[in-house]
């Protein structure tokens, strides 16, 4: 253990006030806040800044705007385009002065509906100069995901493309915007479109609907807005993640705490300052996305790597050592995944041996847990530490980490590391009771909370409130774990039935609820199977109905449903249609059991199951499916 991370991680629970008071002196303060945290107002009550001021105007005033702030790596259409701070500042600039000219003000919404373009990272900041409140919906979403989150911001204004691009795949987007709005029930008083020449969109001629170019055209000669001044506490933006019951959580984040973390973060956690180059493969309509290709690189004065593509395909699973060497990235942040996908294609790292990692020191995984075998295959391949470390969107920033920037070279296959200055966890049993060293529990945060971790969320206080219900005086993060007699922190999945399927968070029970409403099905239940490439992957179990014909047209009909509403993200893609499901004698379905199953792990028939005979009918069905 190094000393300076000891140190710093005494201080900051020891002394907080303090400890983070320090911290904020990274940070341009418009009004510098009367101390450091409060219970009722938050951090850095009655402090007032503007986000998009630290991120971009500070650099610039400072005689940096010709160093690099954005730069935009698309395989997908061979286009790498470089961004000065300078030019950075006038591009976000132009974008603020469209949205104010259609009224956008301090406080309201603006919904992003947006692919991996530099004009994305444009709105977000511009939103931020303005102090209104983006709300980021990935693109891979379907029309009533989307819907559902229109409707609970109650934008003014809605911003999209004409096209997302996955791989080789050229996804049209205004069509599905279209529908989402069709299906809400607030209406979004304008929608800008961004036309791509990649799958321009012929027909906007809807009241409704404006061209970017023409809009950007019009407002040429405004004056770019000065950023507003927002109170600490006031929302940066709202990022909807997956709940249990099916109805999305929108995580507010703020904008004093926020600012503050992430340049933390950056300085100790993943040693990157001004003109270093950072890179975050993956995508802004992710937490990883806000936090670590927008917000983090440039509150530090950083060069952000914008990547439109895929670890394979585009062209080849050589495109992310290509990217780490074209752009002489120093760290690199990825997911596991995306390792495990690149590992498959290219085994022997052939393509590594050929391009190596140019300038990179560090490698961070997070997203999904790390097996041990990808981590041991990285290192072995690139040579460098490879780091697995551990956080959700609700915290913003990473709560556990090997801290590589202040001397903490400690890690351990298999951990996500150790807590992070400003988090102290434990592992509890159902009463809340810490368990012995090296016993599994459920993973809770002390209150209250560090910088940058959610205080509410939208429109629903009450439900925020309840992640510190179970377990008074602690949040309670929804997995599980154990802390093993070195002090190293391993998570090892969700004690809920939320999932991660290739670091996107899904819930099976908000599955179960559309493949119980398809035509059809008696009963289901969807589980998260073990997947080598993507880590976790849903799995579908049904019993059709009296009178169904046809299984295979049931089983295609679920996959239809889930994706229809979930979009294909959900990667639901097996469904077993079968006789029964386990259940115990009170009615439960056994789920644990299905998920072992699936697995290929030993079964147990447990003392209160109904039938005896389900689980060796499942087991066959599994195994006949697997040799086919």
């Amino acid at each position: 253990m190094s000393e300076a991370y000891a140190k710093a991680w005494r201080d900051s629970i020891n002394q907080p006030e303090h400890f983070w008071s320090q911290a904020a002196q990274a940070v341009d303060w418009m009004s510098p806040p009367a101390r450091s945290f409060d219970e009722a107002e938050g951090w850095y009550p009655g402090g007032t800044l503007n986000t998009c001021h630290n991120c971009v105007d500070r650099h610039v005033a400072a005689g940096r705007g010709g160093v690099t702030a954005l730069a935009y790596d698309s395989p997908v259409t061979g286009v790498v385009h470089r961004y000065s701070y300078a030019e950075l500042l006038d591009e976000v600039g132009r974008v603020a002065a469209m949205l104010a000219a259609l009224g956008v003000a301090k406080g309201d919404r603006v919904v992003l509906y947006m692919p991996m373009i530099p004009q994305t990272v444009f709105a977000m900041l511009a939103c931020a100069r303005l102090g209104a409140v983006h709300s980021v919906v990935f693109g891979g979403f379907a029309p009533l995901e989307l819907a559902k989150r229109i409707d609970d911001a109650s934008p003014t204004l809605l911003l999209t493309a004409s096209c997302g691009i996955e791989g080789a795949r050229t996804i049209p987007y205004k069509p599905l915007v279209d529908e989402a709005l069709r299906l809400a029930h607030h209406q979004v008083e304008r929608v800008v479109l961004f036309q791509r020449d990649t799958g321009p969109v012929a027909d906007i001629s809807s009241p409704r609907d404006l061209d970017w170019d023409t809009l950007r055209a019009a407002t040429h000669s405004d004056p770019a807005p000065a950023p507003v001044e927002v109170a600490s506490s006031d929302p940066l933006y709202i990022l909807y993640t997956s709940g249990t019951t099916g109805t999305p959580k929108g995580v507010v984040r703020d904008n004093g705490g926020h600012a503050v973390a992430l340049a933390w973060s950056m300085a100790n956690i993943y040693d990157i300052g001004a003109g270093d180059v950072f890179w975050a493969a993956s995508d802004v309509g992710w937490v990883v996305g806000h936090s670590y290709i927008v917000y983090a690189p440039l509150l530090v004065g950083a060069t952000t790597v914008l990547f439109e593509g895929k670890p394979i395909g585009t062209p080849d699973p050589g495109t992310f050592w290509r990217t780490i060497d074209r752009h002489g990235v120093k760290t690199f942040f990825t997911a596991p995944t995306a390792i495990r996908a690149v590992r498959k294609e290219d085994p022997d790292a052939t393509f590594l041996k050929e391009i190596g990692t140019g300038q990179c020191r560090t490698i961070f995984l997070a997203g999904e847990r790390a097996d041990p075998d990808t981590i041991g295959w990285l290192e072995d391949k690139s040579g460098l530490p490879v780091i697995d470390h551990w956080w959700q969107t609700e915290l913003g920033w990473p709560a556990l980490a090997s801290c590589v920037a202040l001397g903490d070279l400690r890690r351990k296959r298999g951990s996500a590391g150790f807590p992070v200055p400003g988090y102290e966890f434990a592992v509890v049993d159902e009463g809340g009771h810490p368990v012995e060293t090296g016993q599994s529990g459920a993973v809770v945060i002390r209150a209250p909370l560090a910088p940058g971790v959610f205080r509410t969320l939208w429109n629903n206080h009450a439900g925020y409130q309840k992640n510190f219900a179970t377990f008074p005086g602690w949040y309670e993060t929804g997995d599980a774990g154990f802390i093993d007699d070195e002090g190293f922190v391993h998570i090892m999945g969700r004690t809920d039935d939320i999932i991660n399927v290739a670091g996107h968070r899904l819930s099976t029970g908000q599955m179960e609820q559309i493949v119980a409403s398809v035509d059809g099905v008696a009963e289901g239940a969807v589980i998260g199977a073990d997947d080598a490439i993507k880590g976790m992957i849903p799995v579908a179990f049904v019993v059709a109905r009296a009178g169904v014909e046809s299984e295979q047209a049931l089983h295609d009909a679920v996959i239809k449903a889930v994706r229809s509403e979930l979009g294909a993200v959900a990667a639901l893609k097996t469904c077993y249609v079968v006789p029964a499901l386990p259940k115990t004698r009170s009615g439960k379905i056994l789920r644990n059991l299905l998920r072992k199953i699936v697995n290929g792990e030993a079964v147990a028939i447990p003392p209160t199951i109904d039938d005896p005979a389900v689980p060796d009918m499942l087991l066959a069905r599994v195994r006949a499916h697997a040799e086919v």
